[in-house]
């Protein structure tokens, strides 16, 4: 492996809202550098070049990786339909590769990328980053605190309040847009990892203003503890919110972990947070008693020195991407619960 006391060169293949939005805005935050884009557009080509000077621009794949000493590792950030083309053509060529969620568009195609990578010996991580929420931290101490007794519901909103839609391909590909692929792995990775393998889903998938689904209502029956309790999850993603929901709640034995808003979105709870001491992160209720909870430390740059700690130190993976496919197979059973109206096992 290199040395670890320099900074990661990172490759990018877009330089979208993903692209350049997200993992490159990201990528400068945890100290590290990119060093070639896979980008087309003449406003987004100058984009990068004034981002980040002496950058290598490609027109397409090939030439990237043909480039090979430009860069340590690859993020795949182009339209969801292409992830699986683009990780597989990556790994194939012995370029390790960070793909954005979701890897593939159906969990067959997210194996067989999964696969790909490990018959070629290519390190292969997904970029799961919320895993690194402060909000994900700070639930994640308090179930380990106990603080809410047996656990027995676990709810998430990502609900917004979007009537006119944004033109893009999320909103407007039939086949690699929607809200199931664009929150959907987040929302059902963010379940697993807290409560653990999920059994059955039921669905309800709607679309109101997009030729995509862009309401998405989720049931997650997890696998059983080792004393025998099941967690229920529920899960929202909406665009045509008017009253978004609050974020986070997580129902026990004990008491109750609530998160009222999410990412300055407006909601009419926002008004429950108005007396939080700084550094709250969500409240412990009990009723009409509720307690701040401090917010855990950590943040989604948190992914990408995890990356460069596994490239260049011979740390862990990441994100293991077997989870992914295990997400995927949760986001197909709810496509074939929304089609059938039941209840379908993992």
């Amino acid at each position: 492996m290199h040395s670890a006391g320099r900074p990661l060169r990172v490759g990018i293949v877009g330089y979208g809202g993903a692209g350049r939005g997200i993992h490159a805005r990201l990528v400068r935050e945890a100290g590290h550098t990119v060093t070639a884009v896979v980008v087309r557009s003449s406003e987004r080509r100058a984009a990068a070049a004034e981002d980040w000077p002496g950058v290598h621009l490609h027109d397409d794949l090939a030439a990237l990786v043909a480039d090979r000493a430009a860069y340590d590792v690859v993020v795949v950030a182009s339209p969801s339909g292409l992830h699986a083309e683009h990780a597989t053509a990556l790994a194939a060529a012995g370029v390790p590769v960070v793909v954005d969620k979701p890897v593939a568009l159906d969990a067959g195609s997210a194996r067989a990328v999964v696969e790909a990578a490990h018959a070629a010996r290519t390190p292969l991580t997904v970029f799961q980053n919320r895993r690194w929420d402060p909000e994900q931290l700070t639930l994640r101490a308090v179930l380990e605190r106990g603080d809410l007794g047996t656990v027995h519901t676990f709810e998430r909103r990502w609900e917004r309040w979007r009537p006119v839609p944004q033109q893009r391909w999320k909103e407007n590909d039939p086949v690699g847009g929607g809200l199931l692929l664009d929150l959907g792995p987040h929302l059902v990775d963010s379940a697993t990892q807290l409560f653990g393998p999920v059994t059955s889903v039921w669905a309800e998938l709607r679309a109101h203003t997009t030729p995509t689904e862009d309401d998405v209502f989720l049931v997650l029956h997890h696998a059983p503890d080792a004393a025998g309790s099941e967690v229920v999850s529920r899960l929202w993603a909406g665009s045509v919110v008017g009253a978004p929901g609050p974020r986070t709640r997580v129902l026990g034995t004990a008491g109750a972990y609530v998160v009222t808003t999410f990412e300055n979105d407006a909601s009419p709870f926002e008004v429950f947070d108005d007396d939080a001491p700084t550094g709250t992160e969500g409240w412990l209720t009990h009723g009409r008693e509720r307690t701040p909870v401090p917010r855990a430390e950590g943040g989604h740059a948190d992914f990408y020195r995890a990356v460069a700690a596994w490239l260049l130190q011979d740390g862990p993976v990441p994100v293991d991407p077997r989870d992914t496919v295990r997400t995927a197979e949760v986001l197909d059973a709810a496509r074939r619960s929304a089609r059938e109206g039941r209840r379908i096992e993992v």
